[in-house]
């Protein structure tokens, strides 16, 4: 850990004062960083393991539930037409709650309001796969989620948390990934945070994972105390994340180191 705290100090001297984003010209998805073999692995439906969830998510898709006994595509029928563009659109912001839900916690919405299911834990197998279906249908659509004036406030909730340095190492999101992106951190590539293809299979996890799950994980690298899950500070950093990735591609379910 000291070594790491280390690395970390030797990064911020290397970069910027003060963080400065990057500007719409040069953004790049994590995808870029990767090596030959890591993005062939993404590119080949058949070697990317993301896609067993969302084959099991297809299965879930068409499950009856709850004891409205409904299935998604009871109310949505065919997902590749209905849901094409779907996530490429949140964080969205839901009326009744008054504050932005992710993917996820519209899906365990739609689990308790109309199915009348209990909902489903966060990081589960069943939930990501759904999640995992869900974005699936939305690869190649460009990111679209901060048109809606509703969504002005959260998204600028969310930038002054990447902002905010915090923790023992007394470091914020931009200092990694605004300031100091395309350098290395314990040879590793230190990428722009692009949400563009949760959730996604991270080789590291040999599982699939949501964007808050990684999130947390940097929280935890710079000894921060990492928000519980669904909290609406991570919803907001995840809304910040999607709208400074505006026009950028999804690619659902991807893969990373």
């Amino acid at each position: 850990m000291r070594l790491l705290g280390a690395i970390f100090a030797a990064l911020l001297v290397a970069g910027s004062v003060g963080a400065a984003e990057i500007p719409q010209a040069e953004r790049r998805s994590g995808y870029s960083f990767m090596t030959p073999d890591t993005r062939a692995m993404q590119d080949d439906d058949t070697a990317n393991p993301g896609m067993l969830w969302g084959l099991d998510g297809e299965a879930l898709w068409k499950r009856k539930v709850g004891s409205a006994n409904k299935a998604c595509a009871d109310c949505h029928t065919d997902a590749t037409a209905s849901m094409k563009g779907v996530a490429a659109h949140y964080p969205a912001f839901d009326k009744a709650l008054g504050r932005p839900v992710d993917l996820e916690q519209r899906i365990n919405l739609c689990r308790t309001n109309h199915q009348q299911a209990s909902p489903l834990a966060y990081e589960s197998r069943d939930l990501l796969a759904l999640t995992a279906f869900v974005a699936q249908q939305s690869r190649s659509v460009p990111i679209e989620t901060s048109g809606d004036p509703q969504l002005e406030p959260f998204i600028a909730k969310g930038r002054e948390l990447f902002m905010q340095r915090q923790g023992q190492l007394n470091l914020g999101c931009a200092n990694c990934h605004d300031d100091n992106w395309d350098k290395r951190l314990a040879g590793s590539a230190i990428t722009q945070a692009q949400p563009t293809g949760y959730p996604l299979y991270r080789l590291e996890w040999q599982s699939l994972g949501s964007l808050q799950r990684r999130l947390r994980a940097c929280m935890t690298g710079i000894r921060a105390q990492a928000y519980d899950y669904g909290a609406p500070e991570l919803v907001e950093l995840e809304l910040y994340l999607m709208s400074r990735a505006r026009g950028m591609p999804m690619e659902a379910p991807a893969v990373r180191p």
